[in-house]
Formats: structure tokens, sequence, C-alpha cells
């Protein structure tokens, strides 16, 4: 058995005791009070084995056994009794094997039958107690000898036959106890083995389930860091070579119709972003060159004032274009150095550029190299934005970003600093980072020191003098340096937010382009300003205020910009009433099943993959352009369409209402007739019983008088009305027809002589001069119309006491 076997089983072993111990401990209980029981409960054995004798000779000895396992009992209650319950469990034994005994002895001795209970105290050690194999054969062999010695003390043995019955069956009982005691201890042991292996093992299926979820974590999170090291890549090459292969179809189809300016200005553009790319794919490679320990260091001496200078100058142009001051500061003491030139100057152009990147304008930025306890130390300080604290230890990750989406404002997929960790790294140096949110970020690159000599190295004339065999790789590195030196950084006017003024006012379709790079943006506005009036926008969120407040005939957006990306832009544009119909064109550098997916979902009308094909954008455009505008006609004629159907309604209303007046006024002509006739009879008959008032006696003319006056007054009344209903029902066409407006106004409020009867007030205040030029019965149609709204109004409302419905009519004379 090797060592690491034998300590594992001594600690199961251990282990196992430990276990057992507390069941023991546990069973030593039990047992006292079991035992101490059935000893104070044997005295009906000895009343009826020996009698009243038996009951009191033995009584006292079964309660004092009885109370002295009572206290065992106690003891494993106690720490003392649980350090030693070994010894106490074997002390619990004692009593009932003594007691019996000394029974055995007082009373027949060999022939007693009470050497039953030795065997009850052997069992209970084998099948109760629990007894370790060393205690029980103790157990037994006290019981053997306490057995012989009651037997042998009592008397001459006189039946050898009992005796030796009883001393046999004695034996094979604790025979049988201790073999039993040590397959049961066995037992337990390979039980406790196997639940400790099952314990063991389900704590490494745990824990393997726990390393599998690990596991999936991270192969989540990495294939999370692949898709957006993907996306970021994608984005980063297919920008440029759109901008490569986009002019170049340009220069192919239109060059004989392109100025020498435009025809310029695309070339500026093809090589800003091949050299974008150059940058882009040799970072990639060296990164992989420096994992795969191909990378070598060249050292050669340098001039690190020079050196550092140089590099300043070569960023001049940005930090003006920036507003940003910058110095250079280099120790005087350092001299000539010795150092990988080539790898130094990427590390120092990744922090400049880094720096330049993330400070705004007016800031400041401190480049510094000093020697510190044997160390070449270069710092680039800057006053930018700073970096979190939490986000510290990642920035030297590869393909790390503090902001992963897709509405980030920088640009990069994050292996500028990883490539400046690997190179000072492989020169036995390495590079460090302070920052403060706010305040600004010191990146800090320590290598080792070297001083170089003084003398320099005169080259041979004939040596100089000969051609050199590799001018084509001096101009692929000149060609790697001028890439390096390409900064892939937004300048301060491109960046700003374009304006417009006095936009929309031509006849051409009005175009909004959304782009955060400045290249793409002034390339589609050149190639797209021939057909369209352009608008430009920097990033989302000034792409939908433009569209909300020009309303362009179509927009065409980048996936990835700056506070809100292309897809968030469509839903907001979708969700305002006024953009909802613009159709969006979505360029993205993606172009798998989920991102067309996406941009469907989002209410983009359309999307193209970079690189694209400029001829295509045009088609697209105009197909989409044709049919929005389409779409906006259909729109303006359906809300025409909809105006002529409502004054058509409200004409045929009117013509039903005027032809119900008419008809009204025909009736109201017959029923004028046919009441005229009557109330000429009533005229005469009232001449008649005037004239035969004074036949009638005197107390009874007044009464009479009263009646004839009230019956004239309300056929006066009734010709009234019937003379105002025949001028209401006359249609005439008199409209220069000059007319006193009061007289008017009365005549149209008698038809309302039920309401003034029912409570409502009412008053006219006119003048009695005042005329107007119409036709005074239509004039009474309006002014009946008018009050009898009125009156319906009123009738809805509930008036307080005291208060009463009131119509009040006047006019006033103005001059036009």
């Amino acid at each position: 058995m090797s060592e690491s076997t034998t300590v594992l089983d001594s600690n199961l072993l251990q282990k196992f005791q430990a276990y057992e111990r507390e069941i023991r401990v546990r069973n030593y209980r039990i047992c006292a009070v079991l035992a101490a029981i059935f000893m104070v409960l044997g005295s009906s054995l000895d009343f009826v084995v020996y009698g009243q004798q038996g009951l009191v000779g033995f009584f006292g000895l079964r309660v004092f056994s009885a109370l002295a396992l009572l206290f065992l009992w106690s003891l494993l209650l106690t720490r003392w009794g649980m350090k030693r319950n070994r010894l106490v469990g074997l002390c619990i034994s004692l009593p009932p094997i003594t007691s019996i005994a000394w029974m055995i002895y007082v009373k027949e001795g060999a022939d007693s039958p009470y050497y039953a209970g030795l065997n009850l105290v052997m069992l209970g050690a084998a099948i109760l107690m629990r007894w370790p194999l060393t205690d029980s054969i103790i157990v037994v062999i006290l019981t053997l000898v306490s057995y012989l010695i009651a037997c042998y003390t009592h008397a001459q043995i006189v039946n050898v036959h009992i005796f030796f019955n009883n001393l046999y069956f004695l034996i094979v009982t604790g025979v049988m106890t201790t073999v039993g005691t040590w397959f049961y201890n066995q037992i337990r042991l390979s039980e406790f083995i196997l639940r400790n292996d099952l314990d063991i093992n389900s704590a490494e299926l745990e824990l393997a389930n726990a390393r599998l979820e690990d596991t999936n974590q991270q192969l989540r999170e990495l294939d999370e860091v692949k898709n957006r090291f993907f996306a970021n890549i994608s984005h980063e090459l297919r920008t440029p070579l759109t901008l490569l292969i986009a002019p170049i179809e340009a220069l192919i189809n239109r060059s004989e119709d392109m100025s020498s300016e435009e025809k310029q200005d695309l070339f500026s553009t093809m090589q800003a972003n091949a050299m974008r790319l150059l940058k882009l794919i040799n970072d990639l490679l060296d990164l992989v060159r420096l994992e795969s320990g191909r990378a070598q260091v060249r050292h050669q001496r340098m001039n690190l004032e020079e050196f550092m200078l140089g590099l300043s100058n070569a960023v001049k142009t940005i930090v003006h274009d920036k507003h940003i001051h910058m110095n250079t500061h280099v120790e005087r003491a350092l001299g000539l150095v010795m150092a990988d030139s080539e790898k130094l100057e990427r590390i120092c152009l990744n922090l400049l550029f880094n720096a330049i990147k993330f400070t705004a304008a007016g800031g400041k930025v401190d480049f510094i190299a000093s020697k510190q306890e044997g160390w070449l130390v270069i710092e680039v300080k800057d006053s930018g934005m700073g970096i979190p604290a939490e986000q510290l230890p990642h920035i030297f990750n590869r393909f790390w970003q503090a902001d992963t989406s897709s509405q980030r404002k920088f640009q990069g997929i994050g292996i500028g600093l990883a490539l400046v960790k690997e190179l000072a790294e492989v020169q036995g140096g390495s590079v460090s980072v302070t920052s403060e949110v706010g305040k600004g970020t010191v990146m800090s690159v320590k290598l080792p020191f070297e001083q170089a000599e003084s003398e320099l190295t005169i080259q041979e004339p004939e040596e100089a003098n000969q051609p050199s065999s590799s001018s084509g790789e001096e101009w692929i590195g000149e060609l790697y340096r001028r890439a390096e030196l390409f900064p892939a950084i937004t300048s301060l006017h491109a960046s700003m937010r374009p304006t417009e003024t006095g936009f929309g006012l031509g006849k051409r379709p009005k175009l909004l382009i959304a782009d955060d790079e400045p290249d793409m943006l002034r390339f589609l506005r050149s190639q797209l300003s021939a057909n369209f009036d352009i608008l430009e926008a920097v990033d989302g969120q000034q792409a939908v205020e433009k569209a909300c407040q020009f309303l362009p005939d179509i927009i065409l957006s980048d996936m990835m910009m700056p506070e809100k990306d292309g897809l968030q832009v469509c839903r907001e544009l979708r969700d305002r009433t006024s953009t909802r119909i613009i159709p969006i064109v979505l360029l993205t550098a993606r172009a798998d099943e989920r991102t067309k997916i996406e941009c469907l979902a989002a209410g983009a009308s359309d999307f193209l993959s970079k690189p694209f094909s400029m001829t295509e954008v045009s088609v697209r455009l105009k197909n989409l352009v044709e049919s929005h505008q389409y779409q906006r006609e259909l729109t303006i004629q359906k809300h025409q369409l909809e105006a002529a159907l409502d004054q058509v309604k409200e004409t045929e209303s009117l013509l039903v209402r005027n032809e119900k007046l008419a008809s009204l006024g025909r009736m109201s002509a017959g029923l004028i007739h046919e009441i005229n006739n009557p109330l000429n009879y009533v005229s005469q008959g009232l001449q008649l019983m005037k004239r035969v008032t004074t036949l009638l006696p005197d107390e009874e003319q007044p009464d009479f008088a009263d009646t004839l006056k009230d019956v004239q007054d309300g056929v006066n009344r009734v010709v009234r009305i019937i003379s105002d209903l025949r001028g209401f029902t006359r249609v005439t066409n008199e409209t220069n027809q000059v007319f006193e407006i009061k007289t008017v106004i009365e005549t149209a409020m008698r038809f309302f002589a039920h309401a003034w009867k029912d409570g409502v007030k009412h008053s006219v205040s006119i003048p009695s001069d005042l005329n107007v030029k119409g036709d005074s019965n239509h004039f009474v149609q309006v002014i009946i119309n008018l009050v009898q709204n009125a009156l319906d109004a009123m009738s809805t409302k509930k008036y307080a006491e005291g208060e009463s419905p009131f119509i009040g009519i006047t006019a006033e004379s103005h001059e036009i």
C-alpha cells in the first residue's frame, strides 16, 4: 500500500471512529436507562423463583445497580464522559454482571438459572451497545470470569453436568458475540466507506457540474466576446473596404464626367482607407507573431530625444486640429540608448493616438522619457475623460473595449493597448496605467535601460556605394511606417454636427445621410448629391432630430453610430406620426440572418451590407423615394376625397332641411287659407255680439263685454300669427329689401309664446331706427333657429332657487 493510500485509510478510519462515537454514545445512554429499568423489574423474577426471601434479599442490590447505571448515564451527558465514552461504556456492563454474579453466588451457584442473565449482557454488547471488538472481548471475558468466580466460591460443584451446560452456553454466546461484533463493525465500516465514497462522488459530481457551469459560462462569455469581435472587426474592415471599392467603381463608371477635383478627392479617400486597413492588418499580424514567439528584438543605437521629438512632430497636425496642447520632455542624461526603434515607435504612437483620441479640445498631453532605477520609463499623460477603476484591470486585454454597444462614440477593435503590452513584455519591460475619471490618465512603459556607446560606426565607402538589394523591402517598410503614422482619429471639424439653413427649397427629393465616419459621409454626399438634396447627421440622435425637423423623403443610415444606433433610429422614427412612413435604408457591416431580421423588425425599409455598390444604392434609393412619393400623393388625395365627401354630406343635409322647410311652408300656406275663412266668421260674429250687448241686463253687460274683448284679442293674435307665418313661408328673392330689424325680431319672438308662458324670461333691446338690407323671411328663420337652440340648451340646465332661464337679444350698428 502506498503512502498516500495509507494516509487516506487513516483519515477515513478517523472519520469512521468519529461517526461511530456519536452513535455509540447515544446507544450507551439508551442501554444504561434500559438496564436500570430491567434491573428493578427483575425483582418480579426474584419473587417468582425464590419467593419473599428472594424479593427482599435482592431488591436492594437491584436498586443499587440501577442507581449506578443512572449515574453512568448522567456522566455521558458531560464533556468528561463524552471524552471517555469507551470507559464509561465498559462500566455500564459492570453493574448487571456483578449483580447477577452475586445472585448466582448467594443462591445455587452453578445450578442457578440466573446464568441466563449473563447471556443477555453479552448479547446486549453485540446488538445494542455497538462496542468495538476490543471492548466486546473485554465484556465477554468479564462475564465468564464473574460466572466462574461465583460458581467456585459458592461451594463445591455438585452437578457437573449443569455447570458444564451453563458454561458451554455462556462460552458459545461469548464467541458469537465477539464474532458478531467483528462482522457488525466490518459491515458498518463498509457502509461508511460506501457512504463516504458516495458523498465524495456527489461532491465531485457537484464540483464537476460547477466546473461545467463555469466552463459553459466561460464559453458563453467567449462566444459573446467572439461575436463582439467579429462585429467590430467586420465594421473596421468593411468600412475601409467600402471606401476603396465604391470609389473605384465610381471612377470606372463615371471617370469621364468627373472633374479633376472630384477624382483627387476619391483618390485621397482611397489612400486614407487603404492605410487604415493596412494598419489594422499589421496590428493583427503583430499580435499573432508575439503570441507565437516569432517576434525578434533588434536593438540598435538611437538618440532618444530626436526620436521622441520626431514622433511629436508626426502627430502635430492631429494635435493642432483638436486644439490640444502637447509637451515633449526627455531627460538630458539619457543620451544615446540601445533599443528596438521599430517596436518603441509603435508603442509610443499607440499611446499618443490613444491619449489624443480621448482628450477633448483644449486639453493637454505630456510625452515624457526618463531613467528610473535602471529602467527607461516613457510616460504619456493626458487630461482626458479618464478610466473608471473597475475597467483598469481589463484595458490591456485583447479585443476588450469599455463600450461594446453599437452606440459607442469611439471606434476600434481593442488591440492597440494589448499590442503595447505585448511589445513591452517581449523587450523585457512592462506597461502600467493610473487614471481618475474626469482628471486624465497616465500610461507608463518600463523598458530595460541600456546606454549606447557614443562613437558612431562609419560605413565603408564601397558598401555605401553598393546598390541596395532590398529596395523592395525598404519600400514595404516605409509603407508600413506611413500606415502606422496614419491617425485613426476623426478630426474635430469632421466630428462637428452639421447644420442646414434654407434647406429644402429645391424640387429634388430630400435625402438624410447619417454616418459617424467622415470619409463615408463625404463620399456618399458626393455620389448622391446629383439626384438628391442632401442632409447630414454624424450620430443617431442628430439623425432623429433632423428627420423630425425636415421630414426628408428617404433616410440612409449606418448601423453602428454614437448616441443611437441605426436600429434605435428606426424604432423612434416609426413611433412618430410625422416620420412613420419615411423609408429608411440601413448600411451594416454584418449580413447574417439575425442582423437582417433585426433590421426589418426595427422598421427598416431596406438594408445594404458593406462593401456595397453605389449603383445598387442609387437604384434602391430611387425606387424607395418614388414609392414614398406615390404613397404621399395617395395620402393627400385620400384626405381631399374625405374632405369633399364631408362637404357633400353637409350640402345634402342642408338640401334636405331646406326641402323640409319648403314642404312646411306649402303645408302652412294651405292651413292659413283654411283658417282665414273661420276667422272671418268669428270676427263677423263678434261684431254682431257686440251690438246685442245692450240687450242684456245691466249687471251682466260688463262680464259679457270682457269675454268678448278676450275673444277678440285671441282672434287678433291668431290673425297676427297667420300673417307672420304667411310671410315666413313665402319664398322670395328680395335680398336687397330694407326692413326694420326690431319689427322682424318681435315677429319671430311671437312663435315662442308658449315658452314665455312657461316661465322663460326674455328681452329685446334693439333701437327702433335700426334697419338692415336683406330678405326679412330668411332673417326670421335665422332668429327662430337661434332662439330654439337657446331654449333647447336651457332645458337641460338645473337652475337654483330664485333663478330662471333668460334669453336676451341685442343689436348694434358698426361701420365696415
